[in-house]
């Protein structure tokens, strides 16, 4: 999605109610206290054993977990478990019968050990537990679908310790996790990895066994339980290999999800080719629907309660940019969310052509100037802070669009192979240091000029530009762009390389200047005297242009609809200098088409169409012209423009 509203780290569909949107947010705030997780030991493996139970709602649980000492010794640590659930005891798993010391105060299990354990040597025990987990909080939920019990979970964050225990951080990745769900027999229990074993109880319930064998954050951990429906397939990503592909949908949303959800085998095979091939080929991917308004990047299958090939690709791309590599801290979300945020565009561009990338850029861009302070987040145990669906997401995927305009985009695909293949974060974790060095090493650039100003600075360039040209009597033309940056708070100016256009009366050409000043004068000798010439053209920066207009060429041109805004016809006009294709095409602000006028060989001349949006929703959209040789099918002129309908 262009526009993506994210709280607790669900991928929310933009138009979301602003009530839903602040119950997300105020069920997740928690004492400060409750992010500092045990750093005397570090875990190695979850194993959950879960009875769910509906009428009455009831979890129960007896958790595994495996841990190693990370300091010289230790007699006592703690794991993350909200108080909200009740802790019957802690058993001691080398000992058979043996029980633990223990208090569970400030959502905290207080272990006492049963002697002094040294730096590296293994702590298993087992915490058997009960209760309903708080439904104000949102992790674990018991609910329905078209009146049929329904149970998800969502720990993004910080919701993984509202339902079981564990260390509740990001960079504390276990080696692997079984989950055991028993529940009852006429349901589907779905979670990660590979699904091992079924069992039926003779009671009425079922036991699901599933298995992950890849490294895995807490907030990844996940369960779905209801009636599913399951269709299924196999991602082949050689010709003798393949992956299962499972689909965990209600019932009654089946048949009408089936040509959506083929398109995630296409997606594997495109995101494998461009990202190196998916992370966890030895299990599977796939989908759980569950019921908010969006989706979550459960490793290996992500919960999906809104669909479109936009969200698909987004969630897909997670499985590299957050569950293969996922953020250190929170501070560093970009590197999770403005990958997927970007993952869309790219899959937009592949599948759809450059056209709907540009119009999904332009419309990611237009939303990302509204980010407010710096994409690096500043207050990490704020989840709207870290979740900013303008700054997180938006300008994060607008950093990506931009740095592959900086670097081109050979080095820019070769260093996002390189980032993903990298051993030292592989499965592991990130922070953007890690990132920024691995596109230094491929590109041989130095980028911290980037990286500073982008991901640890504010707001974006706005510029003033003018341009004079005389012949300077041996039958050139000196010509002078100057470039006035507004003063910035950080950086006080902007660095980038930006491109010029210039505008003949028969042709064109564009020069690359580095600009690295506040104001800069730059200067070239042309045979001919430009026309006119544009700043950006091809909208490499997030920035704002004032001076260059007309931004086109006197031979071509694409205005601004009258009336604007409008409700519900709107009149859009152009002019074309020669015979050309042409097509002019209407974007809503999630980057999707919406309409599409083509003509074949127009003749030269100015155009008007009228566009009639009867049917759609108040909001920002926007048109794109694209004039090609009728003979080469060269791109002789491109624009776009923004338009607003009001109900």
């Amino acid at each position: 999605m262009a526009q993506i509203s994210q709280e607790r780290g669900i991928h929310l569909h933009p138009r979301i109610s602003d009530i839903e949107k602040s119950h997300f947010l105020k069920s997740n705030f928690r004492a400060a206290a409750d992010y500092k997780s045990d750093t005397t030991i570090n875990a190695v493996y979850y194993g959950l054993e879960l009875g769910v139970t509906v009428s009455p709602n009831m979890l129960t649980g007896a958790v595994t977990i495996n841990s190693t000492v990370k300091t010289s010794s230790i007699n006592s640590f703690f794991y993350d478990l909200s108080n909200a659930l009740t802790v019957d005891s802690v058993a001691w798993n080398t000992t058979p019968g043996g029980l633990l010391s223990f208090s569970h105060i400030t959502n905290k299990i207080i272990i006492k050990l049963p002697r002094v354990f040294f730096s590296n040597e293994l702590i298993s025990i087992t915490i058997y537990y009960r209760g309903i987990p708080d439904q104000t909080k949102r992790a674990f939920v018991f609910d329905d679908h078209s009146g049929t019990p329904l149970v998800w979970t969502l720990s993004e964050p910080f919701g993984a310790s509202d339902w079981f225990p564990c260390k509740n951080v990001t960079d504390d990745k276990v080696d692997s996790s079984d989950m055991n769900i028993t529940c009852s027999e006429n349901f589907t229990a779905v979670s990660n990895g590979t699904l091992r074993q079924v069992t039926s109880n003779g009671n009425g319930t079922k036991t699901f066994k599933w298995h992950n064998s890849y490294p895995i954050a807490n907030y990844l951990i996940s369960i779905a339980v209801t009636n599913y429906s399951e269709y299924s397939s196999f991602f082949r990503y050689t010709t003798t290999d393949s992956m299962p592909v499972n689909h965990f949908i209600y019932p009654e949303h089946l048949n009408q999800l089936k040509p959506l959800l083929d398109k995630t085998n296409g997606m594997l095979g495109y995101f494998s080719d461009t990202y190196g091939l998916y992370p966890f080929i030895k299990e599977k991917y796939g989908h759980a629907e569950f019921k908010p308004l969006g989706g979550m990047e459960h490793q290996t299958v992500s919960s999906m309660g809104y669909w479109s090939e936009g969200i698909i690709a987004h969630e897909l791309s997670h499985q590299w940019f957050g569950d293969k590599i996922t953020c250190k801290d929170w501070h560093h979300i970009w590197l999770n969310e403005g990958f997927a945020t970007y993952g869309e565009g790219l899959y937009y561009e592949h599948f759809q052509g450059r056209i709907a990338y540009d119009g999904y850029m332009l419309a990611t861009m237009m939303n990302a100037k509204n980010a407010v302070g710096t994409i690096y987040v500043q207050d990490a145990e704020n989840p709207a802070e870290i979740f900013s669906s303008t700054r997180t997401y938006a300008k994060g995927g607008t950093v990506l669009h931009m740095l592959r305009g900086v670097v081109g985009d050979s080095l820019f695909f070769t260093a996002l192979k390189k980032y993903v293949a990298d051993t030292t974060l592989a499965y592991k974790n990130a922070v953007t240091a890690d990132f920024q060095r691995n596109v230094e090493a491929v590109t041989g650039q130095n980028l911290s000029y980037f990286f500073n100003e982008w991901i640890y600075g504010e707001n974006y360039p706005r510029y003033t530009v003018s341009m004079s040209s005389a012949d300077n009597g041996s039958g050139l033309y000196n010509t002078e762009v100057k470039i006035d940056q507004r003063l910035n708070t950080n950086p006080l100016f902007f660095t980038m390389p930006v491109e010029i256009k210039f505008f003949f009366d028969e042709s064109d050409t564009t020069v690359t200047v580095f600009n690295n000043a506040q104001i800069q004068t730059f200067n070239f000798s042309f045979s001919s005297k430009p026309n006119t010439f544009k700043l950006d053209p091809n909208m490499k920066i997030l920035c704002d242009i004032k001076g260059d207009e007309p931004v086109t060429p006197v031979s071509y041109s694409l205005s601004q609809n009258y009336p604007n805004p409008f409700n519900p016809v709107t009149n859009i006009t152009y002019q074309i200098f020669k015979a050309s294709d042409v097509q002019l095409k209407i974007y809503n602000s999630l980057g999707q088409e919406i309409k599409n006028y083509s003509f074949q060989n127009q003749k030269d001349g100015k155009y008007r169409i009228t566009f009639d949006a009867f049917g759609l929703a108040s909001g920002n959209y926007f048109y794109k012209i694209i004039a090609m040789d009728t003979k080469s099918g060269e791109i002789v002129f491109s624009d776009s423009k923004t338009m607003v309908l009001i109900k």
